[in-house]
């Protein structure tokens, strides 16, 4: 290669090796501050909280009914008919509103008599049965026992609950958020403290629903109520909870 040639070779090559020295652009070094900062940030906690309040229900759900058998399948459903009108008719005069009043179901079936029956015999048949049951909502829960023997007084041969409930939640949830929300602070902070922090800063919050749970709860009764005949109805209390789960980093 000649002189020239060699003297312009190498002005290519310290061109070259300056233009990789150059700095590279001050907008293509932020993630990498952003990524030490991310490592040298604290543990983050991962927290999942259940609170509860408790609140006297509202109302009771009473499932009732009439079952009735005759020998045809048009006379028993006629006498079904009749002794679930007089149930119905003895409940609106208890004060139940019609609206909660809900037929929860009608059922007609054969029936046979399996007994005695020789070898070789098919079993006999006796008749139909039917029955028609009712779901019943109380919303005064002081006169459940009342309106329970009034269902009976009224004809009715099938009894199931009372389901006690609260008609609105709402403020209770409400509640029991900010007791999650509060506990789940309180607990953060003991773990960041704990394992050397100086606190717990919030990232997230979920929430993954509600549930209501009875709650018996003792109630002192006089002598002359514990004596009546009449049928004894116990509330207790109900348990409306909520379930939070939150995130935490632990801060220094």
């Amino acid at each position: 290669m000649s002189r020239p040639n060699m003297i312009f070779a190498a002005l290519l090559l310290t061109v070259s090796a300056g233009a990789m020295a150059q700095p590279a652009d001050p907008g293509s070094a932020r993630p990498m501050r952003g990524m030490a900062m991310g490592m040298s940030a604290g543990p983050v906690v991962s927290l999942s909280i259940t609170e509860s309040v408790d609140a006297a229900p509202d109302k009771a759900t009473v499932s009732t009914g009439v079952e009735t058998r005759a020998l045809t399948a048009k006379e028993t459903m006629a006498l079904n008919a009749t002794k679930i009108d007089a149930l119905v008719s003895a409940l609106l005069k208890a004060g139940i509103d019609r609206k909660d009043i809900q037929t929860a179901g009608i059922n007609l079936s054969p029936q046979y008599d399996y007994s005695n029956r020789k070898e070789g015999e098919g079993p006999r048949f006796i008749g139909y049965q039917a029955n028609n049951t009712l779901t019943v909502t109380i919303r005064k829960i002081a006169k459940a026992g009342e309106l329970i023997d009034a269902m009976v007084n009224a004809g009715a041969t099938n009894l199931n609950g009372p389901t006690f409930g609260i008609e609105d939640t709402s403020k209770l949830q409400e509640q029991a958020r900010a007791k999650a929300v509060a506990t789940s602070q309180t607990r953060a902070n003991f773990y960041a403290q704990a394992a050397g922090y100086k606190s717990a800063r919030l990232l997230s919050i979920s929430e993954n629903g509600e549930i209501d749970t009875p709650r018996p709860m003792m109630m002192a009764r006089d002598m002359a109520v514990a004596s009546a005949p009449s049928t004894k109805i116990e509330p207790g209390q109900l348990s409306t909870s909520i379930t939070l789960s939150f995130r935490y980093m632990l801060e220094r």
